[in-house]
């Protein structure tokens, strides 16, 4: 299992998270989604590395901007 985390700006809700989870839950290998509007923070478990750029476009698509990390 790996796991990584993003910071999101711009989430205040939780239909904030919603969108972002959903979003990013769509992405293949992707095995849990954990989103955070109050910390804005987004973990992602896989069974396999997740290319960042997949998860960036993912969270763009949802509305937001995030970063690695």
């Amino acid at each position: 299992m790996t796991t990584t985390e993003f910071q999101v700006t711009g989430m205040t809700c939780s239909h904030c998270e919603h969108a972002v989870s959903s979003e990013v839950s769509q992405i293949p290998g992707v095995d849990n989604v954990e989103v955070s509007a109050a910390t804005g923070r987004l973990v992602i478990t896989s069974t396999e590395p997740i290319a960042d750029e997949q998860v960036l476009a993912a969270v763009d698509e949802a509305g937001y901007a995030a970063v690695r990390g």
